[in-house]
């Protein structure tokens, strides 16, 4: 096969493959796109669950107009999704991202990529489970939070097995029904909306849930729009000048030491619930702020935990089950289905891939969008918004690779 016909390889059909895909092939850069659209909105989040980000910051980018939120409820009658106060189901969400890849990508390839490595040549030789094997110019993994849950050691310790939906420990990305919690105990470990949310829903599904949250003062809700600072400039995610920088001059972020990159990543848009949810919270759900996790153990089928606090002192608390909606953490090492050449030369930084202003890592032709980009580029990257920024770039890029 000659170079000059080999596709481009997007690995992953969420927001932010979906959106480098159409960028690419707006240019007449060939594309095969692969995955379930939106699987991870359709089946690794809560039923119920509602959206932190507003309508402005919801939209997947597009290089043509039409594609937008708002387009999406125009075209299937839904509930117009426009002000600040308009909350988004993620069922919602999960359809109009299907509904794009519908009208963009009525080829893409709902199979799975097994493996990426290099062929001779320097294009990537790609196997699909459907028992295919091409060639590709370059390959963009855009595989969203597949395989990167965080789950505590001290958690992880007490369920050798790993943690499942069905056993003593799991985490929040295990979960889509979280009703059959009604009469049971849980203990949620947490404090960032992921938390607070699926707290919320279990308890209102007749659940007896409490927090569990490493800081004091952790749990934490954020101020509706009427609230927010006047005077200060508008971003998707609030009215603030570090908000504006990290939205609009992503590419900056590239140049901060890492340490205050990992740190920023981190920190900025960190653990808050949003502010719809505190009038569902308080009250319903009990909370347990400034102690950690210290062991866990299960005893009789029941989790229990060992919390540290205060002066030392600890206490344990048991309960059906235990949920640690305690996030994701990028780690090249578990993309399994790149092979081993490619990730050991990859260049990285706690786990991320350091990438160029162009998306590309250090492997020529191999390029990283969505949760991974946040070391180089910003916690711009952990939000759908984030795909005006990544996407033209990065098809810019490719286009002159």
């Amino acid at each position: 096969m000659s170079t000059a016909i080999r596709p481009v390889a997007v690995i992953g059909a969420g927001p932010f493959g979906l959106s480098a895909a159409a960028h690419l092939r707006a240019r007449g850069i060939p594309v095969r796109v692969f995955g379930s659209p939106m699987v991870s909105w359709r089946e690794h989040m809560p039923a119920g669950m509602v959206l932190k980000s507003t309508p402005a910051a919801s939209s997947i980018d597009a290089p043509q107009p039409g594609f937008g939120l708002l387009d999406f409820c125009a075209d299937t009658g839904r509930r117009r999704l426009e002000s600040d106060w308009d909350l988004i189901p993620v069922e919602a969400f999960a359809a109009y991202g299907q509904w794009f890849a519908e009208r963009l990508f009525p080829d893409l390839e709902q199979v799975r990529v097994v493996s990426v490595d290099r062929v001779p040549g320097g294009a990537f030789g790609l196997k699909l489970d459907s028992g295919e094997a091409f060639e590709a110019r370059a390959v963009v993994v855009a595989t969203g939070l597949s395989g990167l849950a965080r789950m505590p050691r001290e958690l992880a310790a007490a369920v050798p097995d790993g943690p499942s939906a069905t056993g003593p420990v799991s985490h929040a990305a295990q979960h889509q029904d979280l009703s059959g919690f009604a009469g049971r105990e849980v203990l949620v470990i947490g404090a960032g909306q992921s938390a607070l949310e699926n707290a919320v829903l279990m308890a209102e599904a007749g659940a007896s849930v409490r927090v569990v949250a490493r800081g004091a003062g952790a749990v934490r809700f954020g101020a509706a729009p009427d609230l927010q600072p006047r005077f200060s400039p508008n971003s998707p995610f609030g009215r603030a000048w570090s908000l504006y920088a990290f939205s609009y001059h992503a590419t900056h972020f590239r140049h901060l030491p890492a340490p205050a990159r990992h740190l920023l990543v981190r920190k900025v848009l960190g653990p808050l619930g949003a502010w719809w949810l505190r009038e569902r919270f308080v009250g319903r759900v009990a909370v347990t702020e400034g102690r950690r996790v210290v062991r866990a153990r299960v005893d009789g089928g029941r989790p229990v935990l060992t919390l540290s606090g205060g002066a030392g002192a600890q206490r344990e608390l048991a309960a059906d089950h235990v949920m640690a909606a305690t996030g994701y953490r990028v780690d090249v090492a578990a993309l399994d289905f790149l092979g081993h050449g490619l990730r050991t030369q990859l260049l990285s930084s706690r786990g991320a891939p350091v990438l160029d202003a162009g998306y590309q890592s250090s492997v020529r032709g191999l390029y990283f969008t969505g949760l991974p980009a946040a070391a180089s580029f910003g916690p711009v990257m952990r939000f759908v918004c984030g795909t005006t920024y990544a996407s033209p770039r990065l098809a810019a890029s490719l286009a002159t690779a």
